[in-house]
């Protein structure tokens, strides 16, 4: 297990989500999930939808047929996910949108030299395609939904990246804009930047609230870090 952060006001690493963080993705998601509904039959409700926000596929499956009415068949819940992540990559394809300053929040990370690590609930074969708009070279590792035993709302992704980083979880910063993941990167152990985009996300003891990404500077990243950290110390 790695040691502590020597020097408690800078991070070890910073762990970006992806959709809704990076890219504007959850748009695109929402055109998927409401037509991969109708494919089933049903229409998604608002309520349903939001909650699948920052969700993985699996749990995202779940309300998916519960909202519609339907039972939790295997066989049919698995058909649903080969449809709606073939209609998806459809839609990555197409290409992303970037969130308000993030490609310039990466390079500024990057530069001042904090290692970083793609953190997303979203699976590898369609992170891999997000990837071609975000550029593989900004992170040192990424880590998918499809690669952990059990996806955000849980530890696991944080866990693994932190891990695979050889840095201690509660030494990172997390950079987060759902519930679902923001609630992920705290249960690991991570100081949380979050940067809502869909949803309001409530506040927290591990949390710092950003409006946007936008001129996000070295001094922001260390100053939310030490916040969190100062707040867990008193």
């Amino acid at each position: 297990m790695p040691g502590p952060n020597i020097d408690s006001e800078l991070p070890a690493a910073v762990l970006w989500d992806m959709d809704g963080t990076l890219v504007d993705s959850e748009k695109v998601w929402s055109i998927s999930l409401a037509e991969t509904a109708r494919w089933l039959g049903g229409e998604l409700s608002p309520e349903a939808r939001e909650a699948m926000i920052g969700s993985n596929m699996a749990r995202t499956l779940v309300l998916m047929f519960d909202d519609l009415g339907l039972d939790r068949d295997p066989v049919r819940m698995a058909e649903a996910e080969k449809w709606m992540t073939a209609r998806t990559g459809e839609l990555f394809a197409a290409g992303l949108e970037w969130r308000p300053g993030a490609l310039e929040a990466l390079r500024m990370v990057r530069a001042a030299g904090w290692p970083m690590a793609l953190v997303t609930n979203t699976e590898r074969v369609l992170t891999e395609m997000a990837l071609e708009t975000i550029g593989r070279e900004h992170f040192l590792v990424t880590v998918c939904g499809d690669e952990v035993p059990h996806g955000k709302p849980d530890p696991d992704p944080y866990l693994r990246a932190a891990e695979l980083l050889g840095v201690a979880p509660d030494d990172c910063l997390a950079v987060e804009d759902s519930p679902t993941g923001s609630l992920a990167a705290e249960r690991a152990g991570a100081a949380v930047l979050v940067v809502p985009c869909e949803v309001a996300v409530p506040a927290g003891p591990a949390r710092v609230q950003r409006r946007s990404l936008a001129g996000l500077t070295a001094d922001d990243v260390r100053d939310a870090y030490a916040r969190v950290r100062t707040d867990r110390v008193a």
